[in-house]
């Protein structure tokens, strides 16, 4: 009888699954990807996981490239990307794979420059100039030009770049490949591309810290690793011919257009955005890689909640680590395509 009794309790609790989950049972997730937001990713998940302590989401941040490949490879429950995955990626994967923007941030020009503490100006000329490897002296005129009553030295200049695969990279090279016909021609944009000259880094972590070490260094790194490392970062000239310092005001600008004309796969670009004189250039959403099936439905339903707690109370915590919101336009359309995971 006993027996009996123990054996419909586990069918019922068999029969309530996540419920059974909340209650008491331990959930792991494992997921890698993009550097760019790892910070915010790094907040949220602990704030989550206090919230639900059944839940704990494990994060490595490898970079973008190497999350799409855990991800492809399925050693990861999901990924994550400041680079959307391209066609043929997205052929490669065993199941749909579907892009949920999480927040918006924004790559910038940092250097470290002897004598020179402020804001330099840059071109889009100047940037795709120097890391084509063509514009090699900080006094150059086509930095010089642009930064009147600066005394800039004639130091050479080091060019600093991602060595793994990156989404910031991505982000950058997309932006070069759109203000520069021969950048798009030679390197054209990738979360990884042969980069013409300068020293590899590892990670946001590993870029920054290279240009902190090299006099005349110059790199591009995500706005809030600036921030935190209390290093100078450039104005960009955008398309309506103002220079841009990145701020939370300036990557909202830029994705004002978009976040109306939103596609159904959330695959879009915003840098170097047309006619928005208050828009910074080198903005992107970043996305989690989300498949569309799953075959822990535990792990599923713990996904779809805490996407739907990431647009919405994860929000208010991305100001504060220099990451704009997402538009409300953007939320609303996530909120339906959460239905699309099985």
């Amino acid at each position: 009888m006993r027996i009996a009794k123990v054996f419909a309790v586990l069918v019922i609790l068999l029969a309530l699954g996540t419920v059974a989950v909340a209650e008491g049972g331990q959930v792991l997730l494992n997921a890698a990807g993009a550097t760019f937001p790892y910070p915010i990713y790094s907040k949220w998940f602990d704030q989550y996981h206090q919230a639900h302590p059944n839940v704990q989401i494990n994060y490595q941040s490898i970079g973008s490239g190497g999350g799409i490949r855990q991800l492809l490879d399925k050693t990861v429950d999901f990924g994550a990307s400041d680079g959307p995955m391209n066609d043929d990626q997205l052929k490669q994967a065993s199941v749909p794979i579907l892009h949920f923007p999480t927040v918006l941030g924004a790559a910038i020009p940092s250097y470290n420059v002897q004598g020179v503490g402020g804001d330099l100006n840059f071109t889009p000329e100047a940037l795709s100039g120097i890391f084509l490897g063509k514009i090699t002296k900080w006094n150059d005129p086509a930095i010089a030009s642009v930064n009147p009553g600066v005394k800039l030295p004639g130091d050479d200049i080091v060019v600093v770049h991602r060595s793994d695969g990156s989404g910031t990279t991505y982000i950058w090279t997309d932006y070069l490949s759109k203000v520069s016909p021969e950048w798009q021609t030679k390197v054209g944009k990738a979360t990884s591309v042969n980069w013409p000259v300068g020293l590899g880094g590892k990670g946001n972590e590993g870029v920054s810290a290279l240009v902190q070490q090299t006099p005349g260094a110059i790199g591009y790194i995500e706005l809030i690793y600036a921030i935190q490392n209390h290093m100078p970062y450039g104005k960009v000239k955008n398309a309506a011919g103002m220079f841009v310092k990145a701020d939370l005001a300036g990557v909202s600008a830029a994705a004002a257009a978009a976040a109306k004309a939103m596609p159904d796969d959330f695959r879009v670009s915003i840098t170097n955005p047309p006619d928005n004189k208050a828009a910074y250039p080198i903005a992107s959403f970043t996305w989690l890689l989300i498949p569309e099936k799953f075959s822990d439905a535990t792990k599923r339903d713990v996904v779809k909640d805490f996407l739907k707690w990431m647009m919405t109370d994860g929000q208010a915590s991305c100001e504060a680590l220099a990451y704009a919101k997402l538009p409300k336009e953007v939320v609303a359309k996530e909120m339906k395509a959460i239905a699309k995971i099985q």
